[in-house]
C-alpha cells in the first residue's frame, strides 16, 4: 500500500508518497509521468513522510545537502541502476546526460538514460535536477524547467 501526505515547498506543493520499503515518491504538481494518488491512502502523521518533509524543509532552507531517508525505488533494472547513479551526484555539483549513461556502463544509451532520468519518481532526493545538456544547458526535468533552474540555483549552480 501507498500512503501519501502534500507538502509545501518554495517551488509550490509537493506530494511524497511511502512504501512499507520506504520513500516511493516525491511529487510537484504538475509534475510529467506522475501516477497517482487514485488508491493511495492519506497519511499525514506518517512517520517516514513525516522525515522526509523535514529533511526537503531543511534543503530548502539551505541546512541539508544528502537526504537520509530509506528509498523504495520500483523500476525496470535499466531505470534502478541510472536512478542510483543520480544518487552519487554531489549536491552543487552537476553531469551531463552523457556522462551519466557513461557512469551506468552505457555511454550510447543517452537517449534511454535521459528517458530514465525523466521517469525518476523520486524528484529532489534522487537528484535528477543535477543532469544537464551536452552543453551543460538547461534541458529536460519532469517538474519543469523554472523548478530545475531554482534547485540548481539553491545549490550554487548556474547553467550555460
Amino acid at each position: 500500500m501507498i500512503q501519501y501526505m502534500k507538502q509545501a515547498s518554495p517551488l509550490g506543493p509537493l506530494l511524497l508518497a511511502a512504501t512499507e520499503g520506504g520513500i516511493s515518491g516525491v511529487y510537484f504538481a504538475e509534475h510529467r509521468h506522475f501516477k497517482g494518488p487514485l488508491e493511495w491512502q492519506r497519511a499525514t502523521q506518517h512517520p517516514l513522510l513525516q522525515r522526509a518533509a523535514t529533511q526537503l524543509e531543511e534543503y530548502f532552507a539551505g541546512q541539508r545537502q544528502e537526504f537520509d531517508v530509506p528509498l523504495d525505488l520500483r523500476g525496470t533494472p535499466f531505470q534502478l541502476s541510472v536512478w542510483r547513479a543520480l544518487c552519487g551526484i554531489s549536491f552543487g555539483c552537476t553531469k551531463t546526460y552523457g556522462e551519466h549513461a557513461r557512469d551506468v556502463g552505457n555511454p550510447k544509451a543517452v537517449r534511454a538514460v535521459g528517458a530514465a532520468i525523466g521517469r525518476n519518481p523520486l524528484s529532489i532526493i534522487v537528484p535528477c535536477h543535477r543532469v544537464m545538456g551536452a552543453s551543460r544547458s538547461l534541458i529536460g526535468y519532469a517538474g519543469g524547467l523554472k523548478r530545475k533552474r531554482a534547485l540548481l540555483a539553491l545549490e550554487g549552480v548556474t547553467p550555460d
